[in-house]
């Protein structure tokens, strides 16, 4: 039987998006005789053939944007169950996905004038012929929302600050209620007894609530604090909150009213479709920074893996000695890789680096570690060894550095472009959700105008998008804001030392039991997940240290403040706060989450790292576990409210009108370091450098252009267009005399060549060009990684070094949080090693090498045999032992393989669309004018 593509994380998510076969093959007549014909929303909606009169957009048509699948990401039951028999789709929730996915083929002859097939209009206001509708939420007078008709995207105009934002709530529940339901139930750590409890969502709670296993004391003195500790602004901030909560449950009163709330309320078992009987839970602010967590957890917490980091470091010590052990460690993790992509250029920001003479570092002694278990009192189908599995997966995500940041961003200066003015093109890479995570709004009110993209259940403000004359977005940026702390323990196990004090650990429970849905028939079962906290954090490790039993522990400076970057988010939609640079600075200051900002107007282009980043002890190394005690803990640290001392934004990375800035969750600035391995010669991050500055040098750059060189990146092979060359290099050092080696080297030679990309020979055949390349390329990479590096490093410091940084990360693997089918690709694997280990071996001049050479030991003619060696195997190899299938793709089926899914979180299927690896919600704006 063909071997399944593991999932992992929010690609786990099981949620009606697949239903048992009977309700596939149930006639519609029966379907729509058993639902009682709710009422649909589209009839509460009141009519209207006025325009919303657009505030002041200075963006004269030259902001576009786009989201897929659509921007409608609820459904009726009856809608659900159309869509699962006939594939039909409710409206606007797929009308982006087709010019979203063009753009994989179609940017080879994209101009100017064909920018408007693969994205949006996103000026502000709609124009009178192109409104749909015109609701007032809740019978009030103070806020409308209209629709237009080809996208369906809200835009929320209110002449009262309260109605402003009672109209976000309102609308964001039209389009996500469901979602927000299940994200405020991860959050929670309470996702199985809301939706069911199939393994996949076993490990989703677990992995999240680890990271932020909070109380409902817990999440409410964080909207105290940031409330009370912001002035007027966390005043208002409050108050917005507050609205918005107000909008989503009148929401949910009138769709309960009506019946037309999403159908997987029924399918779940929270509703009765006959009777209407059952109850969807009013939100409430702790639920905003229960989700807040959520999305922290996921793109803005840079840091973690101490423990991976020490473990790693013993086997080399062990391997060579602790002098040159650790020399042979420090050239892998690669802190400050002189060859890195930099995002800014020119400037050094000195944070988190390698201290001369390192200072109470705790590192365990050898064998001692355990992770700390989460899951106890396993009952029914939480006991099986799938589930045991599942819950394995989800520790080992959540103490890893390696978290999937994703995003990118290219900005060029007005300098450098056709028009005069700055050009941008960047996005969130958030994974391919149905409905999407995000969603797109515009916000007219009381001191807030903008207009684009926000998490659901977030979105009282325009997270990352435009506003009046300047536009604004983010990509993770990973700085180490996680501490792991050794806390010695005493008395027993749940009781340590806190500042010379024998203190008992707080343990923190989630009592979770499921039975069987319509939705999800996983047998009942049973669990408890329990987390120990400390002062320093929540346990996630045990061991001894020079014979001392501890606990390890992690320190996050956002812990108990994820609420605190709402005053943030609130400036940038601020029209008389934002200005300019120097006010956008201001205001992404206030995020904590980790971060890389960029800015665009008509005349300036800015970047800023945000995040609070605590400033550590003289000598204490960030990379290792350290010392629970005084000496070494961050600077003013207060154990109660979790706060410290932080670097000054000035030692933040930061630039105002660089020529151009690229970012694809590379490396900020020399001597920044970045938590998660893999800053080093050879990143994703090239493939945005390499084009843009070919751009820039050239001049006269426009948006097709700057879109077209995104795009291009998008679809290329990280491996082949960088690290391949060497490979290919080495292997025809001499003469390939073997027939089967030759043949694969002459096809791989063909493909870079032709451009590394992996695209479709025309638009919808779904079969690459330079297949057999791709193929052997996929099987040669893991094969000569291993045969490359594991005699020289050894079993067991080879398996360490993989557990900092996974081998290969390609289209069709399993990874990260959004798992396979989900576009990102070569974020995280060894291009650098090999690429700097090969030149060295040619003889090449290398800045930073490795501390040794591995391939053939340093004889280019032996490195040479275990590259052919390698080769042939991969060449061996095939498409089906490649690609080996999963639940929707044949084994061998390169391209479906790849391919993306809009994986669904709710009812909704939709097509498969050919591999991008680009932002899910992307913007292209070029300001013209300013205010």
């Amino acid at each position: 039987m063909p071997r399944r593509i593991p999932r992992t994380a929010l690609d786990r998510l099981r949620t009606p998006g697949t239903f048992p076969g009977f309700l596939k093959t149930a006639s519609v007549c029966a379907l729509i005789a058993g639902l009682l014909s709710p009422l649909s929303q589209a009839v509460a909606a009141q009519e209207a053939e006025t325009a919303v009169v657009a505030v002041a957009d200075h963006c004269g048509g030259q902001c576009s944007d786009i989201l897929p699948p659509g921007e409608n990401g609820n459904a009726t039951l009856a809608q659900i169950l159309l869509n699962q028999a006939f594939g039909t789709m409710p409206e606007h929730a797929s009308d982006q996905l087709g010019p979203y996915a063009a753009l994989a083929t179609g940017h080879r002859t994209l101009t100017s004038a064909t920018l408007g097939a693969f994205f949006n209009d996103a000026s502000f206001g709609v124009p009178a012929d192109q409104v749909a509708s015109t609701v007032r939420p809740a019978g009030r007078t103070d806020v409308t929302i209209v629709r237009d008709k080809k996208t369906g995207v809200p835009h929320i105009t209110g002449t009262t600050r309260y109605g402003t934002e009672f109209g976000a709530g309102y609308a964001a529940a039209q389009d996500r209620l469901w979602l927000m339901d299940v994200f405020r139930h991860v959050g929670r750590g309470q996702l199985t007894p809301f939706a069911g409890g199939d393994p996949a969502n076993q490990g989703l709670e677990q992995e999240f609530w680890r990271h932020a296993p909070y109380t409902e004391a817990d999440l409410q003195a964080q909207i105290d604090s940031a409330a009370a500790d912001n002035g007027a602004r966390g005043q208002l901030a409050l108050a917005d909150v507050n609205a918005y909560v107000d909008g989503i449950n009148a929401y949910i009163d009138a769709s309960d009213s009506g019946r037309y709330y999403p159908g997987e309320y029924v399918l779940t078992g929270h509703k009765d479709s006959i009777t209407n009987a059952g109850t969807i839970e009013h939100f409430k602010p702790t639920d905003l920074v229960a989700l807040a967590s959520v999305i922290g957890a996921l793109f803005g917490s840079g840091g973690g893996g101490e423990v991976n980091n020490a473990l790693s470091l013993l086997a080399a010590q062990e391997r060579y000695g602790v002098a040159e052990g650790t020399a042979v460690w420090e050239s892998f993790r690669m802190r400050d890789d002189p060859e890195a992509a930099l995002t800014v250029r020119g400037q050094s920001f000195p944070y988190a680096e390698k201290p001369a003479n390192p200072q109470g570092t705790a590192l365990p002694d050898a064998g001692t570690v355990t992770a700390e278990p989460l899951v106890h009192d396993r009952t029914g189908s939480a006991a099986t060894s799938t589930a045991a599995e599942t819950s394995a997966a989800a520790t080992r995500s959540a103490v890893s550095s390696a978290r999937r940041g994703m995003s990118n961003a290219l900005v060029v200066s007005g300098d450098h472009t056709a028009s005069g003015h700055p050009i941008a093109v960047f996005g969130p890479q958030t994974g391919y959700f149905a409905p999407q995570l995000l969603l797109l709004q515009e916000i007219q009110g009381p001191g807030i105008s903008a207009r684009g993209a926000s998490f659901a259940g977030l979105s009282m403000y325009v997270e990352l998008g435009r506003g009046q004359d300047y536009s604004w977005s983010a990509t993770t940026s990973g700085q180490d804001i996680i501490d792991t702390y050794a806390v010695e323990l005493c008395r027993d196990d749940f009781h340590y030392l806190h500042r010379g004090t024998c203190t008992a650990m707080e343990q923190v429970e989630r009592k979770n039991a499921w039975k069987p849905t319509t939705a999800d028939d996983t047998p009942a079962g049973s669990y408890t997940m329990r987390v120990w906290r400390t002062k320093y954090g929540p346990v996630t490790h045990r061991a001894t240290v020079d014979g001392k039993r501890v606990a390890y522990t992690t320190l996050r400076s956002s812990y108990l403040h994820e609420a605190d970057s709402i005053i943030g988010f609130q400036m940038l939609n601020d029209p008389d706060h934002v200005k300019g640079p120097e006010t956008f600075r201001t205001a992404v200051e206030h995020i904590n989450f980790t971060f890389n900002w960029f800015y665009a107007d008509s005349e300036h282009t800015a970047y800023y790292n945000s995040g609070d980043n605590p400033v550590r002890a003289t000598g204490v190394d960030a990379e290792f576990p350290v010392w629970a005690q005084p000496a070494y803990e961050w600077r003013n640290w207060d154990p109660t409210a979790n706060t410290a001392s932080y670097t000054p934004s000035s030692a933040h990375p930061n630039s105002v009108d660089q020529d151009y800035y690229i970012s694809w969750n590379n490396k900020q600035a020399s001597r920044y370091t970045t938590a998660p391995w893999g800053d080093g010669s050879v990143h994703r991050g090239d493939l945005l450098d390499d084009r843009v500055g070919r751009l820039v040098a050239q001049g006269g750059v426009t948006r097709a252009a700057l879109v077209k060189a995104m795009a291009e990146a998008g679809v290329t092979d990280l491996r082949a267009e960088d690290v391949l060359p060497d490979l290919l290099k080495v292997v025809t050092s001499t003469p390939v005399t073997d027939t089967v080696a030759k043949a694969a080297a002459d096809k791989l030679s063909a493909w870079v060549a032709a451009g590394s990309r992996r695209t479709e020979t025309s638009a919808g055949s779904k079969t690459y060009a330079h297949a057999d390349a791709i193929r052997v390329l996929d099987a040669w990479w893991p094969l000569l990684v291993q045969a490359e590096f594991q005699p020289g490093l050894g079993g067991e410091l080879f398996t360490a070094l993989t557990a900092n940084l996974p081998v290969d990360e390609t289209p069709s693997a399993a990874h990260g949080p959004t798992g396979a089918h989900a576009g990102s690709a070569f974020q995280y694997g060894w291009w650098s090693y090999v690429d700097k280990d090969l030149r060295s071996v040619l003889g090449e001049p290398v800045q930073g090498p490795l501390a040794r050479e591995y391939c053939g030991d340093g004889s280019l003619s032996a490195c040479r045999d275990t590259l052919i060696s390698t080769l042939k195997q991969a060449a061996g190899r095939t498409a089906a032992q490649v690609y080996p299938g999963d639940e929707g793709c044949a084994a061998g089926d390169q391209w479906c393989a790849d391919s993306i899914v809009q994986r669904p979180l709710g009812g909704i299927n939709h097509p498969r669309t050919t591999w991008q690896n680009r932002p899910t919600y992307q913007q292209v704006v070029e300001f013209p004018a300013h205010r």
